[in-house]
């Protein structure tokens, strides 16, 4: 089962409506090079450095963002991967939620980012991500129709392998990590990180990124890439603007290597 898939690199803005007219042309481009999934970034309709949320927040079914994507995946027949949105938990509180639009235009998976961003950098930069938002509690693995499993996750997640060892055991061939990566850790870790990923769980790896400097002083890091089972990089954004990059993925490959090197049948439990 072979497919083409894009990543959609953004540099977001606090405007929904203004990163909905940069998205729109930008996922026109990919179904243009042939893409049969497309994954946009974490926080694709909304990205500031800090602040208040209640702006860009809302019901699921209500964001403008999604509907925009719906009726978009609907028309192409395709599927896309919104990295992440924000909808409401409680009444000042929040969810970074990623949503799955599949073929039909149907919501397919929502996945609720497990892992906060709870960091001071050692350039003194701080985030705290759990001051507003609430940690979702569930590792979701969903089918879609001509492209496998698709395993989910969002940005920090990707320093803890548990999670995309559970994924994959779960059957995922594709892994998601869309991201807001900071320019330090971006710069240190973000190709190591994701490449693992892929070789420890033998799956592919499609990893959108936000990039450029964003409202508030944030600046991301920018480099999505695609990644194969054997950690190899298929497609990479190497400049800093929005951008469409795409490769050929073959799920067979995901099989013949964990065929050949099974080590997700080896896991062992020690004390």
């Amino acid at each position: 089962m072979a497919f083409t898939a894009s990543c959609i690199q953004l540099t977001s803005t606090d405007d929904v409506s203004e990163n909905i007219a940069v998205i729109e042309p930008l996922l026109r481009e990919a179904a243009a090079q042939g893409a049969r999934l497309i994954s946009l970034p974490e926080n694709a309709f909304y990205m500031r450095r800090e602040g208040t949320y209640a702006a860009s927040a809302c019901d699921l079914h209500d964001h403008p963002g999604v509907r925009m994507v719906q009726q978009f995946a609907r028309a192409k027949k395709l599927h896309v991967v919104i990295g992440s949105i924000r909808v409401p938990a409680t009444a000042d509180r929040y969810f970074n939620r990623c949503v799955v639009v599949n073929a039909a235009g149907d919501i397919a998976a929502q996945y609720d980012k497990i892992h906060l961003f709870d960091v001071t950098l050692p350039s003194g930069q701080s985030f705290k991500e759990s001051a507003q938002f609430d940690a979702g509690d569930h590792a979701i693995v969903t089918a879609l129709d001509g492209c496998g499993m698709q395993g989910l996750s969002i940005c920090y997640d990707v320093r803890f392998a548990a999670l995309y060892r559970t994924l994959a055991q779960r059957g995922a061939e594709v892994l998601h990590i869309p991201s807001a990566f900071t320019q330090p850790t971006g710069q240190a870790h973000w190709h190591i990180l994701t490449r693992a990923r892929a070789i420890e769980c033998s799956a592919y790896v499609m990893a959108a990124a936000q990039c450029g400097e964003h409202p508030g002083g944030r600046t991301t890091y920018g480099h999505s890439l695609i990644i194969d089972p054997w950690g190899t990089i298929l497609s990479e954004a190497t400049r800093d603007v929005p951008c469409v990059i795409s490769a050929q993925i073959d799920l067979q490959n995901v099989h013949t290597i964990r065929h050949k090197l099974p080590s997700l049948q080896h896991t062992r439990s020690f004390n």
